[in-house]
């Protein structure tokens, strides 16, 4: 069964849902993973997505921050949530596929702005809930599964605009590169993404500190799409879709999509 996911931080989907409402419109993906979505789930405006075919959710949201949530033109099955960290947060969420694949959609914490736990409880915070999410896959190594979302680091160098002035800045330091790392080994996970566009810089948001994020492209790649190693040669036609951040009111993150033959 083919069938194409996305995945995207939407910064608040009642404040966007135009946006979100465009996306389902033009690019029709059968699966769209958001994160942060900073509503309770019975407050998701879901009659426009519903209207448009995505009559299935499963979702975990919070009022006022993180949330994640699963809309799908395809039946979903609820499977349940991790609280990583015993942060208290809704940051993950699982549905499993018709077909038998399991989505697991992610927002990792940002952590903060100081790379040091010891000054910035954010930045330990994050660096805990990679362990648990390496502990996790490594107690209950995942099969036939998609890991997808705002995992809030950039691994490689050209996954960043400028791979040595961000050595030290939150989201591209060794050490939360080599946790992203761990997790990925944890769970036999493959980078979608990167398997199908291999070379080249490559990034899914821009800050809205720039007057002109377009022109400045100082970018990170932050969302990711992994498959286990059973259905990674599934996967093809990844993409981000850079327009999206350009559109009115927009996130400061793009949509990253991914076509998947199972």
């Amino acid at each position: 069964m083919p069938f194409t996911l996305a995945t995207w931080n939407i910064n608040s989907v009642r404040l966007r849902e135009p946006i979100v409402v465009k996306l389902l419109k033009e690019q029709a993906p059968d699966v769209l993973c958001l994160q942060e979505c900073k509503s309770p789930v019975d407050k998701i405006p879901m009659e426009q997505f519903a209207a448009l075919g995505y009559t299935h959710l499963v979702a975990r949201g919070q009022k006022g921050y993180n949330g994640v949530a699963i809309l799908s033109r395809l039946p979903l099955e609820d499977v349940g949530e991790k609280d990583f960290a015993d942060l208290g947060h809704a940051r993950h969420v699982a549905a499993r596929l018709e077909n038998g694949v399991t989505v697991h959609n992610f927002y990792v914490p940002a952590g903060g702005d100081v790379a040091d736990r010891e000054v910035n409880e954010k930045f330990g915070q994050k660096l805990d809930y990679l362990t648990e999410m390496r502990d996790w896959f490594r107690a209950e190594p995942p099969e036939k599964s998609i890991l997808v979302g705002d995992l809030n680091i950039a691994p490689r160098e050209d996954d960043v605009w400028d791979h040595k002035k961000l050595l030290k800045v939150v989201s591209h330091t060794p050490i939360e590169v080599d946790h992203f790392a761990q997790v990925m080994e944890a769970g036999n996970w493959s980078d979608v993404t990167r398997n199908d566009i291999p070379d080249g810089r490559l990034y899914s948001w821009w800050s809205y500190r720039a007057k002109d994020w377009d022109a400045a492209d100082k970018g990170r790649r932050l969302d990711h799409v992994w498959a286990t190693g059973d259905i990674k040669t599934a996967a093809h036609s990844s993409r981000i879709l850079r327009d999206a951040r350009g559109w009115e009111k927009p996130s400061d993150h793009a949509p990253v999509f991914a076509t998947f033959d199972l």
